[in-house]
């Protein structure tokens, strides 16, 4: 007995989704088609943070625009109605999300797996390395990694594990550092392409030709890159690659997307198996079934997704994504990187006269920028009466604005910290 593989179809979320729908043949819940947004920066009318709050903190969290919301809503609705069972793994939500975060950034389709988030991503990559034991090679990383990401691989050293951590000097990693780490032994290098500490941007391709050449695999954490500033995985040579959907994709917690490149599956090893990873499923176990040596057959996809992705993902955030990633595309990172560093630009002259001397390095591209804080209460209590969210941390306040963000949002908090 052969079964159809089978998934709850995302539905009304988009014209593009409602178009790929269309073109299976199956019965739509009737939406409304969404309005046309801009693509001129800022895109204030469309995101009502601006009625509660000045958010400079999207580097926390990404308030959801009013059509991604309305996605998400729109999916909600057809769920309360009924699922319309359809044939085939995945819904046409997930097929354009795959895709479009693989046109993002610069990969195929079937390089990208959806996982439950970016530090699950890089756990599997650890233990499809077998890097979760000792004696298979060493890992190097650095202090400004994810602090999640440190704490995986500081638990591995506990084990065993040949961990090199390569310490900042001030507030960067010195390249020459992070290349006498890497030697010959080393299996993989895992960074963060743009730190969450203080938008520190590490040189991908510069750190994968170094890896590559001794040997090497190079992961990279995008979470703070994807979306908001270029990504080209084939220009870096980047071997993996992890984002999660709720900063600047503008979705939700829930799913993330790994990035494998295609030449390098068969040095993996599979850990996990879940029925995302098959292409076919046949039973030799009921009546009538075709004999079989085991209750089923199957065969493996040779994707990523055939090697990394288990059981169910996140319908609701699909929506939302169905929706943002499309208009970041139209919009162009290109254009949202240099709307935020305008705004950055003026906080790196600005801050300083007001006692906050800038921890992000001025090369440094990305949507972050960070201040050393003197007073870690005084500070949190002006920001909080004039109702301006920054992510603040002990010693250090971190600005990240994005595309609803104006000048004048940038003035609210320097007015609040004068």
């Amino acid at each position: 007995m052969k079964l159809p593989r089978r998934s709850l179809l995302v539905g009304g979320m988009a014209s593009v989704m409602l178009e790929a729908m269309h073109s299976l043949g199956e019965a739509q819940v009737a939406v409304p088609p969404l309005k046309p947004v801009s693509t001129a920066l800022p895109v204030k009318e469309e995101f009502v943070v601006r009625d509660y709050e000045v958010c400079l903190n999207n580097a926390r969290w990404h308030p959801m625009s009013r059509g991604a919301r309305q996605a998400v809503i729109d999916y909600l609705d057809y769920k309360a109605h009924g699922v319309v069972m359809q044939q085939g793994l995945t819904s046409p939500a997930s097929i354009a999300v795959r895709e479009g975060f693989a046109e993002l950034i610069g990969a195929k389709p079937d390089e990208i797996a959806f996982v439950n988030s970016t530090t699950a991503g890089e756990n599997m990559v650890v233990a499809a390395l077998g890097l979760h034991q000792p004696g298979n090679g060493n890992i190097v990383t650095d202090a400004l990694h994810f602090e999640g990401s440190l704490y995986l691989y500081q638990e591995l050293m506990k084990r065993g594990v040949d961990v090199r951590i390569v310490k900042p000097r001030g507030w960067q990693i010195e390249p020459k550092d992070l290349e006498q780490a890497i030697d010959g032994k080393t299996k993989l290098v895992a960074i963060s392409k743009i730190s969450f500490i203080n938008g520190f941007e590490h040189d991908l391709k510069s750190i994968c030709d170094v890896a590559h050449a001794r040997g090497a695999l190079v992961y990279a954490d995008a979470v703070q890159a994807a979306g908001c500033i270029p990504v080209d995985v084939r220009e870096s040579g980047v071997d993996f690659l992890g984002s999660a959907s709720y900063k600047w994709l503008q979705g939700d917690f829930g799913l993330g997307f790994l990035y494998v490149r295609k030449d390098v599956l068969p040095r993996l090893e599979r850990t996990q198996w879940s029925f995302r990873q098959t292409a076919s499923y046949d039973y030799h176990a009921f009546p009538g079934d075709p004999v079989g040596q085991y209750p089923a057959s199957y065969e493996q996809l040779q994707t990523a997704a055939g090697y990394f992705e288990l059981g169910t993902y996140a319908n609701s955030v699909l929506a939302a994504l169905s929706y943002s990633l499309p208009w970041i595309q139209r919009i162009g990172v290109e254009k949202i990187q240099a709307h935020a560093l305008e705004l950055n630009g003026k906080l790196r002259r600005e801050m300083p006269k007001l006692g906050y001397a800038c921890i992000t390095p001025e090369e440094a591209k990305g949507t972050i920028i960070a201040f050393a804080v003197k007073d870690n209460a005084a500070t949190a209590a002006k920001l909080k009466a004039k109702k301006v969210d920054a992510g603040l941390n002990p010693g250090r306040m971190r600005i990240s604005p994005s595309i609803y963000n104006t000048m004048d949002d940038v003035d609210a908090l320097l007015r609040a910290l004068s």
